[in-house]
């Protein structure tokens, strides 16, 4: 009994400590299993998420599409017209804000424009993504950042700068807020004919490559400024020009106003701002007679020497259509053109045939789209079939409408020995263009044609004499258009549309220009409202201030402008000759 005293305490203490190891490593097991367990867990959710596909979207719209950067827009001398800068845009992920109530108010003492109950609307929920206010400036993202509020911060985006203003706002359209064209050259960038945007180098995967233009932006300056004076000179609702190089088609210069900011979008919404040389269709008036002259004289039906007889206004039953200013006597067809004769030109279309002449306005493309890189464009009007008085009044441009761009291109056309070249706004050389040329005329029409602009310019009693005035020593040719509008379904005398069609130098032409003026008013009293006093003159002031940039140097020579006259008519019939 002594004995198992004495190893009692012993066998008890050895049995606690088997007992404590036993529940140890029962432990060490449980913990084992919940670490497997736990980074079983972990490992499980890692590849969940990494089979999840990450959303590339924001608010619909794909992230590297909006902080894509556009590629600059050069002139045709390297001169910026577009550039991206770089801004700071808020967005706010709702799930991730702690406080809705207190970030509405810290973000309104930065931000005060931002109305209270939209931004609370804009900041609760589970989204992960919104945006909260775009194209900021570094010093506004200053202030933000400073207030420390979860679940707001900033994306950097691509946003599109115009330094030239509103100076090519019709040629380059503008982009919207995610920086996507939404009109004019801008809009074409974007279109869906990706092979000819690679082929110029503007394929998203080459973003940087700059887009050369054949905008002259010292001609386009110089275009823009004076129909701005315009305006204000002739007290005009509207005016546009569009200079096109007669061998390449190029566009050296195109501008309308009233105009927009393309740093401003909205702005292009004022009204009467759309771009009247290709979304504009107008009666043209008599600078269509070029088209009618070129049409007769190339298919032999009238020549140079041939006379009309314009004693008479020509009677279609009970209505006559007479000249404005008539010399009511015989006239020669040099005559017709100079003095802007109706009839005689009614005479010449006659001579031609209505459906003969019909046939020729399709071949110079008046009842069809331009093509062109703006989507900014109207069909003509141009009826299929004429009727001997519809024939009668569009001879001298009347009862059809057509775009500045289809009259710019037509005289390009009557120009350059002939042939028509489609106008472009991206840059073209000879080479390149020639493969392009479509005989419309024969050289020799060409040069007739050349000559009776010529002979309006400086023969006596030429509806371009003022325009020759400010334009003296770079042989500028050209045709007054005078159109009434139409007011309550009738011609109104005392709302007119006034056009100058022109090229230059006549002697080794290179480039053609249409100028218009809508609703111009006389700048003086010695001075007239009809085309002459008020196109013709912005012509002119045009042309001797950008002649000299593109090369053209002034020569007040008789023997060149002589070089002009045809044959046939060196000793021709009375009003032939530039005297």
């Amino acid at each position: 009994m002594a004995v198992a005293d004495e190893f009692a305490p012993t066998i008890s203490l050895e049995g606690a400590r088997k007992a404590r190891g036993n529940l140890t490593q029962a432990r060490i097991r449980w913990m084992v299993l919940a670490m497997v367990l736990g980074f079983g867990l972990v490992g499980a959710r890692l590849v969940q998420l990494g089979m999840v596909e990450t959303d590339s979207t924001i608010e619909g719209q794909a992230r590297d599409v909006i902080t894509a950067t556009r590629p600059p827009i050069l002139d045709r001398n390297g001169l910026e017209m577009a550039v991206d800068i770089r801004v700071p845009s808020l967005f706010a992920e709702p799930r991730r804000i702690i406080d809705v109530e207190e970030a509405v108010k810290k973000l309104r003492t930065v931000l005060p424009d931002l109305d209270e109950k939209w931004l609370r609307a804009r900041l609760t929920g589970d989204k992960g993504f919104v945006w909260v206010q775009r194209e900021l400036s570094p010093a506004i993202q200053d202030k933000v950042m400073r207030l420390g509020i979860p679940g707001v911060d900033f994306i950097t985006e691509s946003k599109r700068f115009y330094p030239g203003m509103s100076e090519a706002s019709h040629i380059l359209g503008s982009t919207n807020i995610d920086n996507q064209g939404i009109a004019g050259i801008e809009r074409h960038m974007d279109s869906e004919d990706v092979a000819l945007l690679q082929d110029l180098g503007l394929a998203r995967g080459n973003a940087l490559a700059p887009v050369e233009l054949s905008v002259d932006m010292r001609v386009q300056h110089i275009m823009h400024e004076q129909l701005m004076d315009a305006m204000t000179r002739y007290k005009a609702i509207a005016a546009a020009g569009v200079m096109m190089d007669i061998h390449t088609g190029e566009i050296i210069a195109l501008a309308s106003v009233p105009d927009f900011d393309p740093n401003d979008p909205k702005s292009a919404l004022v009204k009467d701002s759309f771009n009247r040389i290709t979304a504009g269709i107008f009666e043209p008036g008599s600078i269509f007679k070029t088209v009618t002259m070129a049409g007769a004289i190339d298919a032999g039906a009238v020549r140079l020497t041939d006379q009309f007889d314009a004693r008479f206004g020509v009677r279609f039953g009970r209505f006559t259509i007479d000249d404005f200013h008539g010399k009511h006597r015989i006239l020669s067809l040099p005559e017709v053109y100079k003095y802007s004769s109706n009839v005689g030109t009614i005479r010449v279309m006659q001579a031609l045939g209505k459906d003969n002449y019909r046939a020729f306005l399709s071949t110079m493309g008046f009842d069809a789209r331009v093509p062109f890189e703006l989507p900014e464009m109207r069909l003509p009007t141009v009826p299929k079939n004429f009727s001997e008085v519809g024939a009668a009044t569009a001879s001298f441009g009347h009862g059809l409408s057509v775009s500045p761009l289809h009259m710019v291109t037509a005289y390009s056309a009557f120009v350059n020995g002939g042939n028509y070249i489609a106008p472009t706004l991206y840059k073209r050389t000879v080479a390149e263009a020639e493969p392009l040329y479509r005989r419309v005329v024969q050289p020799s029409t060409s040069e007739a044609i050349r000559y009776l602009m010529r002979l309006n310019a400086i023969g006596s009693g030429g509806s371009g004499s003022q325009m020759n005035k400010l334009a003296l020593g770079f042989r500028v040719g050209g045709k007054t258009g005078t159109a009434e509008k139409v007011v309550d379904g009738r011609y109104s005398s005392s709302k007119v549309t006034n056009f100058f069609g022109s090229a230059f130098p006549l002697d080794n032409p290179r480039y053609a220009m249409i100028i218009m003026i809508d609703e111009p008013k006389a700048e003086s009293a010695q001075t007239g409202t009809t085309a002459g006093w008020n196109a013709g003159t912005v012509t002119g002031r045009i042309v001797q201030r950008v002649a000299p940039m593109l090369g053209i140097a002034p020569d007040f020579s008789p023997l060149i402008d002589d070089s002009l006259v045809p044959a046939s008519l060196r000793n021709g019939p009375p009003g032939s000759q530039f005297n």
